[in-house]
């Protein structure tokens, strides 16, 4: 079954062309990995998929119905949710409360209700702070939840966007470079958030630099380069492409071998 299906999916910038004729599929539960150079395009394929960009060729299907150029809210509440390359985390807010935010989409009340304080928004407010709890016990932070977001490590905060992510409850989950910045604990810590996410039946859509951990939880990799997609396929078969190697790979062609055994 699949449930994304990017078709054919181009987009220029004046002379650029930024990313062409692209087009794979992700199936729940499936973790696909978009990798490539810097500049290969990968987080304009983002940004085209998840609402933020219009594409100007191709089409993107979600679970079978058209979502060409629909607005990221519009996609939210049809079960893709995503991160950034750049944290997007309310610093002065506390942990429970940036989680809180992803769960007020799935909210449905009136603003005056809220005003006033009455007994369904209030019933509305704590069911939040429950799921957010739910939440951030998932991703390892329920100890922290009252502390302000900003004492948190760089790792942590990571794992507390998958969370608000998460809070909308996705059936595809577009993760743009989680691991970015990360030590290697940290980075280890969010693999196994993501592999345990997949587990849960949520689709998984990651760029992601560090190919240890690339090829060591997809199931499926498409390789970018200047915007076009030169391969496709399993870890294994990717990594032993040449077009992969002499765009890519390079001098970390071995080590990626190495980390599939």
């Amino acid at each position: 079954m699949t449930l994304l299906s990017v078709e054919a999916l181009g987009i220029d910038f004046g002379g650029l062309r930024a990313v062409n004729d692209v087009g794979f599929s992700v199936s729940p539960g499936e973790i696909v990995s978009v990798i490539g150079p810097n500049g290969a395009g990968k987080t304009t394929l983002f940004n085209m998929i998840s609402g933020v960009y219009q594409p100007q060729r191709g089409r993107i299907a979600l679970d079978g119905q058209d979502v060409t150029g629909l607005a990221p809210n519009r996609l939210a509440e049809r079960g893709l949710s995503r991160t950034f390359q750049n944290l997007q985390i309310f610093q002065r807010m506390s942990v429970l409360e940036n989680a809180m935010t992803g769960c007020h989409l799935r909210e449905r009340g009136p603003i005056l209700g809220d005003l006033l304080s009455l007994p369904s928004s209030r019933r509305r407010s704590a069911d939040a702070r429950a799921r957010a709890t739910e939440l951030l016990e998932r991703v390892g932070l329920a100890r922290g939840a009252e502390r302000e977001a900003s004492s948190l490590s760089y790792g942590a905060l990571k794992r507390l966007e998958i969370a608000r992510a998460l809070a909308l409850e996705p059936r595809i989950l577009l993760l743009d470079e989680p691991a970015a910045g990360c030590n290697a604990v940290e980075t280890e810590e969010i693999d196994h958030l993501i592999a345990e996410v997949a587990r849960s039946g949520v689709a998984i859509l990651l760029v992601e630099h560090d190919m240890k951990m690339v090829m060591r939880i997809s199931q499926h990799i498409v390789v970018l380069d200047r915007g076009e997609k030169i391969a496709e396929g399993a870890p294994a078969a990717v990594s032993r492409d040449p077009r992969v190697i002499e765009a890519y790979l390079g001098a970390q062609a071995t080590e990626a071998g190495d980390a599939l055994r």
